[in-house]
Order: structure tokens, then C-alpha cells, then sequence
């Protein structure tokens, strides 16, 4: 008899994590995520990646964490009178059923101070952290050009 309550008490228990995982929501999907290699004396990086929002609610990127880089940080680059400008992203919202392209000469990762170096065909993972305190891993590919 004691068994049998064990095992409801875990089916439960089981049950209860499952409707909390699917109550959080749907979560942004992350494609073509890469690293650009930069010459082995550089102390930043800067990564790329495609972030779709399939959701019916919009969401928004407010940070990112590696444990790969000491920093990672959202930034667009920007020309402002044939200058090139860098500022940093404080969010980035993305409206259901679009995407946010994260690529040279525009938004992008900053991934500053790398704890070790990183050769072409590494995978970082970087978290990208979203407005409603979830999170969103995701595998960047380290390579010299992009895919």
C-alpha cells in the first residue's frame, strides 16, 4: 500500500513539473548561430545568430551569459555621418512571427575576454536571456567565415 501512494505521489509530482514547462510558454528558436575567429591577439569576439520568435506573444532578448567569455553583451553597429558607431542593446523585442538577424555590420554579440582561445570548429554555448526570466541556450559554431 505504501508503494502505491509512492508511486501516485511521484506520478504527481511528475505531472505537476510537466504542466509548469508547458505553462511557461513556447521559446524563441535560435538557427545558423556562429562565432567569427578573430586574429589570436584579440580580447573580443563577436557572434551571429538568426532568433525566429514562433510564439503568438511577442518576447524580448535582455542579455546573454557563456561561460566560454568573461562578457557577452548585445551591440549594434551603426554609420552616423560615413562613421561607423557601436552601442550596446539594452533589449531586443521581436514580434510574434519574426525574427531578429544578428550579423556583421549590424546587431550582434559581444563576447569579451575569452577564458581560453577558440579554434575554428569549437562550439561555445551562449545563453540568451529573455525579458520573462527564461533562458535560451544555444550552440554557436566557431569559424572563420560565414556559413
Amino acid at each position: 500500500m505504501n508503494r502505491r501512494f509512492e508511486m501516485i505521489g511521484l506520478s504527481a509530482l511528475l505531472m505537476s513539473c510537466l504542466g509548469t514547462a508547458h505553462a511557461a510558454g513556447c521559446l524563441p528558436v535560435a538557427k545558423v548561430a556562429w562565432i567569427r575567429l578573430p586574429p589570436v591577439t584579440m580580447p573580443m569576439m563577436a557572434g551571429f545568430v538568426r532568433i525566429e520568435n514562433p510564439c503568438k506573444a511577442p518576447i524580448s532578448i535582455v542579455g546573454a551569459e557563456s561561460l566560454a567569455f568573461d562578457d557577452v553583451s548585445l551591440h549594434e553597429t551603426r554609420e552616423e555621418n560615413g562613421v561607423s558607431r557601436m552601442r550596446e542593446v539594452v533589449a531586443l523585442p521581436i514580434a510574434p512571427g519574426k525574427a531578429a538577424e544578428l550579423k556583421p555590420g549590424g546587431l550582434h554579440l559581444m563576447l569579451h575576454g575569452p577564458y581560453q582561445p577558440l579554434a575554428a570548429g569549437e562550439k561555445p554555448v551562449i545563453t540568451l536571456k529573455l525579458a520573462d526570466g527564461r533562458s535560451l541556450p544555444v550552440v554557436f559554431e566557431v569559424r572563420k567565415s560565414a556559413p
